[in-house]
């Protein structure tokens, strides 16, 4: 058991309460993820141009490119995830 005398699940719930009052008092949700969400985009640039030698265009086409390969890597380890669920489950 952690220091503060809670069990692990205990902690988990005292967290999410924590989280579900924090989002209820925000009242421009975007803006509070808008650092994150830039950060996350500059990953991608960082990731195809890190020397930034790139023509801007360029660079931003191949980040989305790199942007979509992220999102269909995630899909595709979904996707085997499930099925060994499934497969374990038969």
């Amino acid at each position: 058991m952690p220091s503060s005398g809670l069990t692990p699940a205990e902690a988990a719930l005292r967290a999410k309460i924590a989280a579900h009052a924090s989002w209820k008092n925000t009242s421009d949700r975007s803006a509070r993820t808008a650092n994150g969400r830039a950060a996350f985009e500059q990953r991608f640039l960082d990731e195809v141009d890190p020397d930034r030698t790139l023509p801007e265009d360029e660079r931003n086409r191949r980040a989305e490119q790199a942007r979509k390969e992220y999102y269909t890597r995630l899909a595709y380890r979904s996707a085997r995830a499930r099925r060994r669920v499934a497969d374990d489950a038969a």
